[in-house]
């Protein structure tokens, strides 16, 4: 009987954690989508500015595939909605032709700066957390 308990508890753990991760993307999806962005495409966007911090920085989307959850023929096909839309640039690896590199155009990181709040701000929504007030320390513990 113990182990259907722990069963249960494990079986209801996860449901909440895709009940969260559903209303945290429609969330997300809802506050981009007057920009014309989704939460993969925010998500994609995101990667590109923090691991490639500087205009012209470019990552290689094998390095991608393992931090954005879609499929590798799904995330090409999301890279090439994004560089039809002029927020990123493609470009083939010299070293390996197999490999492919990706930036963010000005026009993408624009972008991402302005929708960055928003994002932040469906995040806080749907997980239910305060923002820090400012001047306020949170405990780490």
């Amino acid at each position: 009987m113990a182990a259907k308990t722990a069963g249960g508890q494990l079986e209801d753990r996860w449901r909440d954690i895709l009940s969260a991760h559903a209303r945290t993307m429609c969330e997300i999806d809802r506050a981009l989508h007057p920009h014309g962005l989704g939460a993969s495409d925010f998500e994609v966007l995101d990667i590109l500015a923090t691991a490639a911090p500087e205009e012209g920085e470019q990552c290689r989307v094998q390095n991608l595939v393992g931090r954005v959850h879609l499929s590798q023929s799904a995330l090409s096909r999301l890279i090439a909605r994004l560089e039809k839309d002029g927020l990123v640039a493609r470009s083939v690896c010299v070293e390996d032709r197999r490999g492919v590199w990706v930036a963010l155009t000005a026009k993408g990181r624009d972008l991402h700066a302005e929708v960055l709040p928003l994002q932040r701000a469906a995040l806080t929504r749907a997980l239910g957390e305060e923002p820090p007030r400012p001047g306020s320390r949170r405990s780490l513990v």
